[in-house]
């Protein structure tokens, strides 16, 4: 089985808004919808867990009627970082999941998720048993030497650029967060769970991405979602 969680706990105080940025209208539909209907139409997701903040459960609910999202299964409420949102929805699974299940993880923020992206990381995770959505860099990375110089690069053949959606079967995910949190490893600041694998030793294995896959962060942001949405594609381009 192919379960999604969908990470929604976020308050969002960046983007300025007074309802969190996954709640936003856009075109009369939240955010939170955008992103949930790419795995609704995907044939190889059998279900959808939001974590989302509390007080918000109903409305989550109310809206996943409305836009017909019939895999939407469970709600489980979020934790103060993002890690302890994701441990959160990894660990109401215990119990529902199998061990082989692919366990799919995705901002509910990143209203764009592509169908051959989530095609593509289902394939790589049944093929190593974890995969990461990345993309080239495509600019030159220098590193900082004083401040206002560098003597360094970092060649960008050797980087890539990681986001979600991100898939582990969940026996591996499952122990991962227990161990994580039991040693406090991997769990702080800005880690997520690609970053908590690699400080647990795990290798991690690249699948497709999408320069599409923006993270609504900012009003800029937003304004480029709805660019997005307006856009037509061009059926000359290859």
């Amino acid at each position: 089985m192919n379960i999604a969680i969908i990470i929604a706990g976020g308050s969002g105080s960046r983007m300025g808004q007074d309802i969190p940025k996954q709640f936003i209208n856009v075109y009369d539909k939240p955010v939170l919808i955008y992103t949930l209907e790419g795995f609704q139409k995907h044939p190889q997701i059998d279900a959808i867990e939001v974590v989302c903040i509390d007080g918000w459960h109903d409305i989550v609910w109310a809206y996943a009627k409305q836009f017909n999202i019939d895999k939407l299964k469970w709600i489980v409420s979020g934790g103060h970082t993002g890690q302890e949102s994701i441990r959160n929805g990894v660990y109401h699974l215990e119990g529902i999941a199998k061990d082989d299940d692919n366990i799919i993880i995705h901002d509910g923020i990143r209203p764009l998720v592509d169908e051959t992206v989530l095609s593509d990381l289902i394939i790589k995770c049944n093929k190593y048993g974890n995969a990461v959505t990345s993309m080239p860099y495509n600019e030159q990375i220098f590193i900082v030497d004083d401040e206002i110089s560098t003597v360094q690069y970092i060649p960008r053949e050797t980087l890539r650029r990681v986001a979600t959606p991100q898939a582990y079967k969940f026996k591996k995910l499952d122990w991962a967060y227990h161990e994580a949190f039991e040693k406090e490893i991997g769990i702080y600041g800005s880690s997520y769970t690609n970053t908590m694998m690699v400080e647990l030793g795990e290798r991690l294995y690249f699948a497709a991405g999408s320069d599409k896959n923006i993270k609504l962060t900012t009003k800029d942001d937003l304004e480029m979602f709805k660019a997005y949405l307006k856009s037509d594609k061009d059926n000359w381009l290859k």
